[in-house]
């Protein structure tokens, strides 16, 4: 594969600003909804307030019955810096980033989900994208990711990404930040545990140490900082996200909120005043039937990893992201394959987080380690992740019990069973 990039002029951004996207948990929690005809109801009334957008060349498909739907899926989740309508809460800056890129894919037979998150300034060619106003952007050769909604809308940022990946994207969602505040007051607060002090005077958060529930403001604050974790980079912040996303999963997923429809109904219409969602996905059959996929995933087979990049590069672009392309190709030639993926080891979680070392003593050792052992020597086991990119090829045998694909040590992440926290700044 052949990734051409020519450097264009500095592009002038306003002030990053990151928000994690949460339509996993909107997900997740419709998942848990056990009645069809409450699910049905519930996710009508919250699909009616929601704003949509038609991707490139899509069309209204048929409506699915309320079941998990057939097949895999990968869904685009954007979160937009946008002010608009969002009160005077965050400032005055213009624009409308995409700061926030994640890419969730669901396995066909549903039994495991990755979701890749892309850091905002990762350079890359952008294609040629539809103009909301009519016609259509240039492409252009290298830009950072973050700028593809102002540039395109939604669109452009899923046309960019399946560019990027080689992956087919028919479902995406965007959210702006009052939904993560919204959301996470309805979930009753999501436990972060923080290792060392976190102080960012830009986003005002200080967080001492230790484990802090974390829902409203507190919550977007600690979303949103990025000087006040790890080495002050957005590859440190994406880190630091993972820590709240899998709290969140672990959260949603608890026997407590899996039992409170009305802590469940809350979380989805959170969100729904505070997202735009492609044509695609904006059908209430469809919201459920994605969210019955994710309802029996296991906790271990739940994986966040960051796009793989460097930022040794020099010229208009010193200090921004540049994709390491071929470890990259082995976590999505994975996606493609269906297989999951695991990180080089446990530690490799990024330098904004690190494994929680008072964490219980069940997540220390999950099933799927155990497994892992009893199948290390099986067919298709997981190859050494020490041995590099060429040595990590995912199983395309179509064997659906092989382990899973080890992935280059510059991918970074963990999964929703393991316990993190999240590291404040060191530099």
């Amino acid at each position: 594969m052949t990734h051409p990039i020519a450097r264009h002029g500095r592009q002038k951004t306003p002030k990053p600003i990151a928000l994690i996207a949460r339509f996993v948990g909107v997900a997740a929690a419709v998942v848990a909804v056990s009645g069809a005809a409450f699910a049905g109801y519930a996710t009508w009334s919250v699909s009616s307030e929601v704003q949509t957008v038609a991707l490139a060349g899509e069309t209204e498909g048929v409506v699915p019955q309320i079941d998990a739907i057939d097949g895999g899926v990968n869904l685009l989740l954007v979160g937009s810096d946008s002010r608009a309508g969002q009160g005077d809460a965050y400032g005055d800056t213009e624009g409308n980033l995409n700061d926030v890129t994640m890419l969730m894919h669901i396995a066909e037979d549903h039994s495991s989900a990755t979701v890749v998150s892309f850091p905002r300034d990762l350079v890359v060619p952008i294609p040629s994208c539809p103009d909301p106003a009519g016609g259509s952007f240039d492409a252009m050769s290298a830009q950072p990711i973050n700028v593809t909604l102002s540039y395109g809308g939604l669109p452009c940022t899923v046309l960019t990404v399946e560019a990027l990946t080689g992956l087919s994207i028919p479902f995406a969602a965007e959210i702006q930040f009052n939904g993560v505040i919204e959301m996470s007051n309805a979930v009753g607060g999501v436990p972060v545990c923080v290792v060392d002090p976190i102080d960012d005077e830009y986003t005002g958060v200080y967080l001492e140490t230790g484990t802090h529930t974390l829902q409203g403001a507190d919550a977007l604050g600690f979303l949103r900082t990025r000087h006040g974790v790890g080495d002050g980079s957005d590859l440190g912040r994406i880190s630091s996200q993972q820590v709240f996303l899998s709290s969140l999963v672990r959260t949603v997923k608890s026997g407590e909120t899996l039992s409170d429809f009305g802590r469940l109904y809350g979380l989805a219409r959170a969100a729904s005043g505070n997202m735009v969602l492609s044509q695609s996905l904006a059908s209430p059959d469809t919201l459920v039937s994605i969210a019955l996929a994710l309802k029996d995933i296991d906790l271990e087979k739940v994986t966040f990893v960051a796009y793989p990049g460097s930022t040794d590069g020099d010229g208009d672009y010193a200090g921004k992201v540049q994709p390491l392309y071929d470890d990259a190709d082995v976590l999505f030639a994975a996606i493609a394959a269906d297989q999951p993926v695991v990180t080089a080891d446990p530690a490799n979680t990024g330098v904004g987080a690190m494994v929680d070392p008072n964490a219980p003593a069940a997540a220390a050792g999950t099933e799927a380690d155990a497994d892992a052992d009893a199948d290390a020597d099986a067919p298709g086991a997981a190859a050494d992740p020490s041995s590099g990119a060429a040595d990590a090829a995912p199983d395309t045998s179509g064997n659906a019990a092989a382990a899973a694909t080890a992935l280059p040590q510059s991918i970074t992440g963990q999964t929703a069973a393991e316990y993190t926290c999240s590291k404040g700044n060191d530099y």
